[in-house]
């Protein structure tokens, strides 16, 4: 299955999707991998929990959504298609996407980086 892969520049915050393992720079450095699940932040409050219903699943992270500190979007990555939800402050950290068996669900807090969960 498809991964996301993440580099996040340690001076100004920025983060870009890459597609292969070749050096960024940002800022006059190389930026650096965002590695899933790795922060030392509450687990349940920013890894994905989905639902299926139906042909679908519903997503939700019980995250609070606050101006400054909040799920900037919900991503679902296939291996053949990736679908971003973007999320705002105070609106609640939920999202539907298609059932895929396999797939990935992603979770980006702005502080607390990126979080994931396999669909089953």
């Amino acid at each position: 299955m498809a991964e996301l892969k993440l580099k996040k520049c340690l001076i100004c915050g920025r983060v870009v999707e890459v597609t292969n393992d070749e050096p960024v720079m940002c800022c006059g450095q190389e930026m650096v991998d965002v590695i899933p699940n790795s922060t030392d932040a509450a687990v349940e409050k920013h890894v994905p929990n989905y639902e299926k219903v139906e042909d679908e699943i519903f997503v939700t992270v019980n995250h609070v959504m606050e101006k400054d500190h909040y799920i900037e979007w919900l991503e679902l990555v296939t291996d053949t298609e990736k679908i971003k939800v973007e999320l705002y402050p105070e609106q609640e950290a939920s999202a539907r996407f298609p059932y895929v068996q396999g797939s990935k669900i992603y979770a980006y807090c702005n502080k607390h980086g990126l979080w994931v969960k396999e669909v089953e």
